[in-house]
């Protein structure tokens, strides 16, 4: 007997779409792509206001590359989790770009005072973090990556940390330089204007893009190579 066609699913599509996904003042900034063999055709920037409409999208993404933690320690501990410390290491004198990811207890706490460990980077995005811990499963890890755009500039980069600050003119454009050189239609999503969103988010989010589409070719590098995994059963890693 052959099985019933599923009503709610659509024809297959000629391409796949990968994204970049950050968290801004708004919402989340997304980057988007249509992959197709050697076809890579980026899509313009929006901003989408929760993290459960970024994966509800359709027709959906095959790779997400998110700028949020994906796993968490327990507790608080210095210098946070084994992907954290080895990604600063890796990153020499970027390695301040690898914020610590808060542990559950501070998720869970809603701003009781356990936070103080934080940056104020950190502070301001708990919020768009429990948004992601909200949704995250093991099996959501086939298409959600965590990533970070320090990491994703290393490579476009040649496996270098960069020289600037991504908070100094220099290191704007070191940043639009390498990007414009690697990713077709970078320029369109550089000049972009969205409200509330500054131009290092938008460097961000296309530096993450490129990675989506390395994750997407199965040529991502994970940062440690053999990751631990929190008590939800989600690997806390960096894919690069």
């Amino acid at each position: 007997m052959t099985p019933p066609t599923s009503p709610r699913r659509g024809p297959d599509l000629p391409y796949s779409i990968v994204g970049g996904v950050k968290p801004c003042a708004t919402g989340w900034l997304v980057a988007g792509a249509k992959l197709h063999g050697t076809t890579f055709a980026p899509e313009s920037l929006r901003v989408i206001e929760s993290f459960v409409d970024v994966i509800d999208q359709r027709p959906g993404f095959s790779v997400i590359a998110l700028s949020a933690p994906i796993g968490y320690l327990d507790e608080v501990t210095p210098g946070g989790r084994s992907c954290d410390r080895q990604a600063r290491k890796l990153l020499g004198r970027r390695g301040s770009a690898i914020h610590s990811a808060p542990a559950y207890a501070v998720l869970e706490a809603g701003g009781d005072g356990t936070d103080d460990h934080l940056d104020a980077i950190s502070k301001k995005l708990l919020p768009r973090y429990r948004e992601v811990a909200a949704e995250m499963a093991p099996y959501r890890q086939r298409t959600i990556y965590e990533v970070n755009p320090e990491l994703s500039f290393y490579h476009l980069n040649g496996e270098v940390p960069l020289l600037w600050s991504k908070n100094s003119a220099e290191g704007l454009e070191e940043r639009r330089g390498l990007l414009t050189d690697k990713i077709p239609g970078a320029e369109g999503l550089l000049s972009t204007e969205i409200s509330r969103v500054p131009t290092s988010h938008l460097l961000d989010v296309a530096a993450l893009l490129w990675t989506a589409r390395r994750i997407f070719a199965r040529a991502g590098i994970r940062i440690p190579s053999d990751p631990e995994w929190d008590e939800q059963g989600l690997r806390m890693e960096f894919v690069y």
